[in-house]
């Protein structure tokens, strides 16, 4: 197993379990507890952990890796009404990239209603949405991660490379103004970077909620995106933050 690998499989187990003794994690990876505390040192630099004696203690503040069931019943109201402004930015004639995500999903809902535009995205529950639509659907391939129904690894990977496009709309699990824009997967980090990279125009659609939480894997800066969609509830200081950073803030 790559160290990679076993980190992203002690945030699981801490996820779970909200705190972890590096004796068990000795004993569950076969290597030594200087490996397993070098693990948590990188972990805790990320933010997802604090080190205590013998082990460590999940911070509430680190996003979580949710199914996408789960995500679609948290503050649903909010993520429709962004989606609802995502989908008024869209044109006819525009190639975008909807990456995997609950409001990405809602953004598809509303974008089967309309035509004329190449839609490339590595969710297979998106493109299943926007098959009876008339539009160009470019499905990236890749592998299939069963929690958020998109499509990760080299085929993946290879696609977007060869790609670009007008506009993405972009979902992420955490925005941090130290850490910037994480996400709980590593494979879904890398291709939401390729994604960023192409891109024209980086739209990011996240509720207030995700202000102020970070999970394992960093996708990029907060400057690498151009605007946001948000709700009303984004705290003014956050708000400022951004404006001062030359990012639209557009609030529904």
């Amino acid at each position: 197993m790559l160290s990679e690998e076993r980190r992203q499989k002690i945030h699981q187990i801490l996820t779970q379990h909200k705190r972890i003794v590096v004796n068990e994690l000795c004993k569950e990876f076969g290597i030594s507890s200087v490996s397993i505390r070098n693990d948590l040192l990188v972990l805790e630099k990320r933010g997802v952990l604090t080190r205590v004696h013998g082990g460590a203690i999940i911070n509430e503040s680190s996003a979580t890796d949710l199914s996408l069931t789960e995500k679609e019943r948290i503050r649903s109201k909010e993520k429709e009404k962004i989606a609802k402004k995502a989908e008024e930015m869209v044109q006819t004639g525009d190639a975008i990239i909807l990456d995997s995500g609950s409001t990405t999903t809602f953004i598809a809902r509303f974008l089967k209603f309309k035509k004329g535009m190449t839609i490339i995205t590595s969710a297979v529950n998106i493109a299943a949405e926007l098959a009876v639509s008339e539009n160009e659907i470019v499905l990236t391939g890749g592998i299939l991660r069963e929690k958020s129904f998109s499509l990760v690894g080299p085929l993946a990977e290879d696609t977007l490379r060869r790609l670009t496009a007008d506009k993405l709309f972009l979902g992420v699990d955490g925005i941090h103004f130290d850490y910037g824009l994480t996400t709980p997967n590593h494979l879904e980090a890398k291709i939401n970077q390729l994604m960023i990279e192409a891109a024209a125009e980086v739209i990011l659609v996240a509720d207030s909620s995700k202000f102020g939480k970070r999970s394992l894997n960093i996708i990029s800066e907060i400057s690498a995106i151009d605007k946001i969609i948000t709700d009303k509830e984004i705290h003014p200081d956050d708000e400022k933050r951004l404006v001062d950073m030359e990012i639209e803030v557009i609030k529904c």
